[in-house]
């Protein structure tokens, strides 16, 4: 993204500029003479008014927008009705700097527009704003209208109703219920000053100066301050995203865990970055919970230490290499072999042919042994330049880190980035065609995605077959907040296919060998107990470690107040049967704002 904070804050602040792709039209507006705030927000998403001029609706300017590409104010009646359906706020669109200050009566004439933000493709929720404004100051001085006050009692244990079948599965025509649906409830208060008090965050402060609390500290929990996303019927309905109309530079950088005190309050604005938003006039104040990162236990002297770990488009130019050296060495001690995912080529995104990491892993291993780690060694096979994903010209891929003092590769010619590896029988065992070699790599089912790189490895005389992947990510799925409910995960259908191809791969070794051991591992994109996990795991050829442990430990990543699982570690019934094995998910990254990665490594312990 070029100049990340400046594209992403404009983008963040919901741009009102109104299109056919990203505006919600009716075909017969509602007449609109003498409205009030609450009859342009109606008892549904979508205005009665949208499209149609609306005159001299009264209210207080409860709060400005100053910076970014969505300028305005928001406005909100003081006198409201008693549906508890029809929000009493709107916010009005002015496109630069408005001339109203806090505390303003005024009345708005403009046109009514229901904004998409990311647009219509995307699937989002439309916003209600007042667009082209004439704006008429009453009275200045005026007391804005109190808070609602957003907390465990008023939201509703329930996220979201189905969808109109009609239509789709979309939510917007259906009638709001905010009693009764969590969505329902934000929505009854789109554009209205609402407040949050001694609110825990859930997710940790990013670089564009937003956060997440929980107004349900008890809504699934995770130990070390957590919510957990266990199931897809486990939204988490207290999650609320944290923005500030202050500077960013005074933006609290809070971790996981941490609490904002007293109280956060602010107009409750939608954005296609984490949907319902409180946007902070006045932020609590950001009281400590002390998360330190994890460390896991050595790896015994007749273990075998396998970790993955997602570095996030690492190329030579980064200023993370040492940190992430640290994080191998001393939180992950150092194991016997590393899938690293995201190593981009010698020149990172620059689009100009080269597809050698040498420069890249060599790198890194100069920086482990500067911390203190063992020499590594290391395989990986080249990308056809632009065919694998990820940042243009970065040409990500998944490389092998192994310590030749505990384990040892063992090499066969003729893997490159198109010759697919295979299975053969030697003297009653499994072994691979090409060492190291990629699955299947010419099909369709990894068009503009990694492809899978299996490696044959020896471990104290014992054979260790491994499979390190990244398959597709979650991009142009449908977020939780989306209009259509439940949200399409399109997705899945690429991903599915990577998953059977793999657990095919994985199958064809223990036909030849049933007792053979195989870690297939990596940023799988997908939940443990998502589809996708079901096809790696098959008719029990994989299974994802994770599970062994408690559900408050299930994750890997930090998503929009939700702790869940997109790397995962699957063992053979070799590995898992005797139960002599430990997995850990090292909590190093995803919990903090100053994260290196936005993934946890996993790691995981057995004897062959």
């Amino acid at each position: 993204m070029p100049s990340k904070s400046s594209a992403r804050l404009a983008a963040l602040t919901v741009a009102a500029v109104c299109s056919a792709a990203s505006t919600v039209a009716l075909t017969a507006p509602a007449h609109a003479d003498s409205v009030r705030i609450h009859d342009i927000q109606g008892t549904t998403r979508i205005s009665p008014y949208a499209g149609q001029k609306v005159t001299d609706v009264p209210g207080i300017v409860t709060a400005t927008r100053t910076y970014g590409s969505s300028r305005g104010f928001w406005l909100q009646d003081p006198n409201p009705d008693d549906n508890p359906a029809t929000s009493e706020g709107v916010f009005v669109f002015t496109g630069s700097t408005p001339k109203v200050a806090v505390g303003d009566s005024v009345t708005v004439t403009g046109t009514v527009s229901e904004y998409v933000p990311g647009g219509a493709a995307s699937g989002n929720q439309s916003l209600t704003e007042i667009t082209k404004p004439t704006v008429t100051t009453v009275s200045t001085g005026n007391a804005v209208p109190a808070p609602v006050v957003i907390d465990a009692k008023s939201v509703p244990r329930e996220y979201a109703p189905a969808g109109d079948a009609t239509t789709n599965n979309s939510i917007n025509g259906l009638p709001l219920q905010p009693s009764k649906y969590a969505l329902d409830y934000y929505e009854s208060l789109e554009g209205m000053n609402v407040q949050v008090a001694e609110a825990r965050v859930v997710t940790a402060t990013d670089p564009y100066s937003e956060l997440w609390v929980t107004v349900k500290p008890h809504e699934h929990p995770t130990r070390r301050g957590g919510t957990l996303y266990g199931s897809y019927t486990s939204q988490n309905t207290g999650r609320l995203q944290i923005q500030s109309l202050g500077p960013t530079t005074d933006f609290p950088k809070a971790n996981v865990g941490d609490t904002l005190t007293g109280t956060t309050t602010g107009p409750l604005d939608f954005n296609q970055f984490g949907g319902y938003t409180l946007v902070a006039s006045q932020l609590g104040t950001l009281k400590s919970g002390g998360l330190q990162r994890e460390t896991t236990k050595k790896q015994a002297h007749g273990e075998l230490a396998v970790a993955t770990y997602n570095v996030q488009n690492l190329d030579p130019s980064d200023a993370t290499f040492a940190a992430h050296a640290s994080a191998i060495v001393n939180n992950l001690q150092s194991p016997d072999i590393v899938s690293l995912e995201e190593i981009q080529d010698n020149d990172g995104a620059t689009d100009d042919g080269v597809v050698d990491a040498s420069t890249t892993v060599n790198k890194l291993i100069d920086a482990i042994v500067a911390a203190g780690g063992p020499k590594y060694d290391w395989r990986s096979i080249n990308p056809v330049n632009d065919q694998d994903g990820g940042e243009p010209g970065g040409n990500i891929r998944q490389v092998f880190l192994f310590n030749p003092e505990r384990v040892s590769f063992v090499d066969r010619a003729g893997g490159d980035s198109t010759t697919a590896v295979g299975v053969t029988k030697m003297h009653g065992k499994a072994q691979l065609t090409v060492s190291p070699g990629r699955i299947d790599p010419t099909n369709d089912a990894w068009k503009s995605s990694r492809k899978p790189l299996a490696g044959e490895f020896v471990f104290h005389g014992h054979t260790v077959f491994v499979i390190a992947n990244h398959l597709n990510s979650k991009g142009g799925d449908q977020s939780l907040t989306a209009q259509y409910q439940p949200p399409v995960r399109s997705s899945e259908t690429q991903r599915h296919a990577q998953a059977t191809l793999v657990n095919a791969f994985v199958k064809s070794i223990l036909e030849v060998q049933k007792n053979a051991d195989v870690v297939a591992l990596g940023d799988m994109n997908d939940f443990e107990f998502s589809g996708t996990a079901k096809i790696l795991e098959g008719d029990g050829e994989l299974w994802s470690a994770i599970k062994s442990l408690p559900k408050s430990e299930r994750y890997t990543y930090d998503y929009q107040g939700n702790q869940q699982v997109l790397d995962q570690i699957l063992i053979s019934p070799s590995i898992r049967r005797g139960c002599d094995f430990a997995y850990d998910s090292v909590h190093i990254n995803s919990e903090f704002n100053d994260q290196i990665s936005d993934h946890d490594p996993q790691v995981l312990r057995f004897r062959p």
